[in-house]
């Protein structure tokens, strides 16, 4: 009994992180449209949100490494994997408070890898799929992204430089629809997969799946579709204002190379298996587009932030998910330390809303 208590607290908790990823990520798909007019706000929020859904149903790969070539699922207890969840919603709202796109993909490696430290030691991680499926790949794609996306921009500049440039924008801003929907496809796709593999590792480790052979059910797949579609409607306002004009100010022809060589390289990782930072590699792609017309077009500042956010999400992530650990097993292996994690954490975001809603009330009364 106990022990299906705390499988409904993971599984809800699995999908507060799902929720928060599309929230935090809707920057990396609808940011560079919205910035060069492709596409109102809202109407690229929705479809983005209908897109992500989509594309969580066609693979399950990433899902499966996230299950199984991370940590070794034989040492998984659903409280690490409780507490590697709230490393990583903890590090999203972090830096979604400040604006910074990291990665929500490395934030939930780095929750479970330093839940499971703390736990088993090193010898519960697999440091070959850490290093040959996680880290090598976010060192990769956002630079092949990046070069793809100047190689492309170059050739376009080439293409269309002597035609009139109102035509050629207005050209552009619709085949920012198409790319606006590849990426968000893509990002459904690579992501949502993750809390699949999460919720997975979870029920194997509640005994419900075989740890040598089995399937991501169906109703994980749905449920976890559908988190990161509402995360994504819900729309992450401070990071698309970051993504879509601090990093560089982006003509439609950039922000649709832009697009296009971030969806192909998130495509061809979820192909692979690889759980890819989608924020790694837009950016990098934003970057190469903007870098190719001229070096001074990018804000390096603005990228720099942006990486060194990049290179703190694993330890932070991890860090705090060691944290909780250590703080739930206080309690043993039960229930107990889980409710109390999720009543106060509940309880932190509501006094964080309530202050805010409380700040926008004294600010409207002031102006009027």
């Amino acid at each position: 009994m106990e022990s299906d208590i705390i499988l409904v607290i993971v599984v809800a908790t699995a999908l507060g992180f799902d929720f928060t990823n599309g929230f935090h990520d809707t920057a990396n798909v609808v940011a560079t449209g919205i910035s060069t007019r492709a596409l109102p706000p809202k109407l690229a929020v929705t479809l983005a949100a209908i897109l992500n859904f989509i594309g969580a149903f066609l693979s399950l790969k990433v899902a499966a490494t996230v299950a199984k070539d991370i940590v070794d699922p034989s040492t998984i207890t659903m409280t690490i994997v409780f507490a590697g969840l709230i490393g990583a919603i903890a590090w999203n709202l972090i830096t979604w408070y400040f604006g910074l796109p990291s990665s929500s993909s490395h934030a939930l490696v780095g929750g479970l890898v330093g839940a499971s430290f703390v736990a088993h030691g090193f010898s519960s991680i697999s440091g070959e799929g850490l290093l040959g499926k996680v880290m090598v790949p976010a060192v990769i794609a956002p630079v092949l992204a990046f070069l793809v996306a100047g190689v492309s921009i170059i050739v376009i500049y080439r293409i269309v430089g002597r035609l009139r440039p109102g035509p050629v924008n207005r050209g552009f801003r619709v085949g920012q629809w198409a790319s606006s929907g590849l990426l968000a496809v893509s990002h459904g796709t690579n992501d949502a997969q993750k809390t699949m593999g999460i919720i997975t590792l979870a029920l194997v480790a509640h005994g419900s799946l075989d740890a040598d052979n089995f399937e991501v059910p169906t109703w994980v797949i749905f449920a976890s579709a559908s988190a990161i579609a509402l995360g994504t409607y819900s729309g992450g306002w401070r990071i698309i204002k970051t993504m879509g004009s601090r990093i560089i100010k982006m003509d439609p022809a950039q922000g649709f190379a832009a697009q296009g060589a971030g969806a192909s390289a998130i495509l061809a990782a979820s192909h692979a298996g690889f759980p890819l930072s989608t924020t790694h590699t837009i950016s990098g792609a934003v970057m190469g587009a903007g870098a190719a017309k001229r070096l001074s077009a990018v804000r390096w500042g603005v990228a720099g932030n942006m990486m060194i956010a990049w290179l703190l999400t694993i330890p932070c992530a991890a860090a705090i998910g060691g944290i909780v650990y250590g703080f739930t097993s206080i309690f043993g292996d039960g229930a107990a330390g889980p409710l109390i994690v999720s009543v106060v954490s509940v309880g932190l975001l509501l006094a964080v809303y309530l202050r805010r809603l409380q700040r926008g009330s004294v600010l409207t009364a002031a102006e009027a």
